[in-house]
Order: structure tokens, then C-alpha cells, then sequence
């Protein structure tokens, strides 16, 4: 099975710890985005994924693809050239003071790359599976036009896609992503979505819900994926479910939905050590679940479960292995010392 994913990979600098920007002089580096986070997820779990990206050929941008590479992801098809690679800076939030996300990503070597630079026909030879998020179309014309194409490419060639909806407000307007993502949503097979993004995307809103009170209408999600799928070709929808009593503590759960039936998962309890990546945990996860044949509760267990435990890890990238998946998935949440 091979797995692609395609998308922008940016620097993330962090303060240590809960500190906020200006209280220390000392940022920690890690990478992460959207569909690089996927992509490592992939790869913890033993599947063939190529991430495809383009990035500098300067010693940050070889920085990246050194860590794809040691996480077992193929970077063959990656293009190199341009001049930056996105920035990204977050100060965690902690108890009621909201995480931040300040973003520096314009005029980065994917932004401003060229539709015609990718060989969709040749990059998905032996694919099995293409992935991308609503993230990458937002970044210009070029990329929405480079997402079409490559989504036109795989329809051709009989590829499921799944896309992640993830409206991103800093990077483009509501009418805007409408206009992109209602194109791009003709191709997709699976829909993966948050409690906001089929509403800031489609107008598509669930009944009694108010996520900043964290409180979540579960018949409403369940009535917002019945009409993506009338909206759209989609075989099935995902909607994860985060009810946000505070930037430390949230609960966290699934719908996944498909025309004959859908399945709630589980709610899990968080205490937070960093939420970013988060959803990417869950699409990686489902993704492998599908590619197995796991059924609907199954995939959705694993792909809530593989999630959770994203939210106990630094970074971006969801360092859990099959193996600890399924520990949680069959009851053990204990956090007991493996010895």
C-alpha cells in the first residue's frame, strides 16, 4: 500500500514550555503541517507514503526533508528551489489562556511554485491512497489549480482521495474557500472535518452546539454529515468532536458516517501537553484504518484513539506506534509505567 500526501511543511518555533513569546529569548525548532503530519503518522504505522512538497535547496530546507526521511517518509518526489520555508510560532495556552498561532508563510517555495512542476500521472504510480487539506488550496491560485490537478489525476487513475476541510480563516475567506473547496470536494471519497469547518466552508451548521462552551449536539453532527454527502460524492465523512472546557482539558470523540450507517466513538478525557497535529492524528489514523478494511467502528475507534494520544506528545508529529493504538482502543488508558 502506498499513501501520498501533498502540502506545505513549515518551520515551527515555540517557546519552551508554557512561556509566551516575549518572557524568554529561546524558541524551539521542530517541523510539522497539515499533510506532512499525516504523512509521519503513516509511516509510525508501517505504510509507504511520499509526501510531496517543494522546499528551498538551502540548509533549513534539506532540515526538513532530513526529518521526513528519518521518520521512513519517501521525499523523492519533493521539488526543490525558491528561496523560504513557511514559519510558524505558537505559545501554548494553558487552564483559560488560549493557544496562539502567528504565521509567516508568504512567498514560501510552495506558495509560489507552479502547477505545472508536479507530475501528478508519474508521482501517483503505484499510489493506493491521495491526501490533502483544505490548508494547501488556500495558500494561492496556483495551489487551488495544483490541488485540481492532482485530484482530477487520481479520479482518472481510480485512487481514493480524502480531504481534510480545515478552514484556515488567516489564510482565506469563507467565500473564497466555498468557491475552491466545492470543486475539490467533486473528487473526494472520504470528508474529514472538525465541529467548525463544514460551517465556515459550506454553511453547514450542526443544531444545539456551542464549541466554545463545549457543548456538542450529536444528532446535529450526525444531520451535518448527511448533507456533505448529499452535497458531495463522498463514500464517508468524519467529524471529530472536541468539546473545549479549557485550553488544558478537553473531551475528545468521532463521528464517522457512511451512506448505510454511522458510529460515535468513545469520548476521551484530555489533559493537554500540545493539541497541534491533533486532527492530522486522526486522519492518518483513519486513512490506515480504511486501507486495512477495518470496519466502520473499528476505523473510527482506532482513528479517535490514535488522536488522543497525539495530544500527549510536543510537536506536530504523532509519535505513537499501532501497537500503544490499540492498548487504548481496548481499554487500557491507565498511563501506567511500562516495564
Amino acid at each position: 500500500m502506498r499513501v501520498i500526501t501533498f502540502g506545505e511543511i513549515m518551520l515551527r518555533l515555540t517557546p519552551p514550555g508554557y512561556y509566551r513569546f516575549l518572557q524568554n529569548d529561546v524558541m524551539q525548532a521542530t517541523f510539522g503541517g497539515g499533510e506532512a503530519n499525516v504523512a509521519a503518522s503513516l509511516a509510525n504505522f508501517g505504510i509507504n507514503v511520499s509526501y510531496i512538497t517543494k522546499l528551498p535547496e538551502h540548509a533549513i530546507g534539506q532540515a526538513a526533508v532530513n526529518q521526513l526521511r528519518s521518520l521512513g517518509i519517501d521525499t523523492t518526489g519533493i521539488l526543490r528551489g525558491g528561496s523560504r520555508i513557511g514559519l510558524y510560532y505558537l505559545e501554548k495556552g494553558a487552564s483559560q489562556r488560549s493557544s496562539i498561532c502567528i504565521y509567516d508563510r508568504n512567498h514560501t517555495a510552495i506558495q509560489e511554485a507552479n502547477p505545472s512542476e508536479f507530475n501528478w500521472d508519474k508521482i501517483f504510480d503505484g499510489a493506493d491512497w491521495f491526501h490533502f487539506t483544505g490548508i494547501t488550496p488556500a495558500l494561492g491560485d496556483n495551489m487551488a489549480q495544483a490541488c485540481l490537478d492532482a485530484c482530477q489525476a487520481a479520479h482518472r487513475l481510480h485512487i481514493p482521495v480524502s480531504i481534510d476541510l480545515n478552514y484556515r480563516a488567516k489564510l482565506w475567506s469563507r467565500e473564497d474557500a466555498r468557491n475552491v473547496m466545492t470543486e475539490l470536494c467533486r473528487y473526494a471519497d472520504i470528508c474529514i472535518s472538525n465541529e467548525e469547518d463544514a460551517k465556515d466552508v459550506f454553511g453547514i451548521e450542526a443544531g444545539d452546539s456551542n464549541v466554545n462552551k463545549g457543548r456538542l449536539d450529536k444528532e446535529g453532527y450526525l444531520s451535518v454529515a448527511r448533507q456533505l454527502t448529499k452535497k458531495f460524492p463522498f463514500k464517508k465523512v468524519a467529524i471529530t468532536l472536541r468539546e473545549s472546557h479549557s485550553a488544558s482539558d478537553n473531551n475528545w470523540g468521532a463521528l464517522l458516517y457512511d451512506r448505510n450507517t454511522h458510529y460515535f466513538t468513545r469520548t476521551y478525557p484530555l489533559h493537554i501537553v500540545d493539541r497541534v497535529g491533533g486532527g492530522d492524528a486522526f486522519s492518518g489514523a483513519l486513512i490506515y484504518a480504511l486501507l486495512n478494511d477495518f470496519n466502520i467502528k473499528d476505523a473510527a475507534e482506532f482513528a479517535v484513539a490514535a488522536s488522543a494520544l497525539k495530544h500527549s506528545i510536543e510537536g506536530d508529529l504523532n509519535l505513537v506506534t499501532v501497537d500503544e493504538v490499540l492498548k487504548l482502543v481496548n481499554g487500557d488508558g491507565s498511563g501506567r509505567v511500562q516495564r
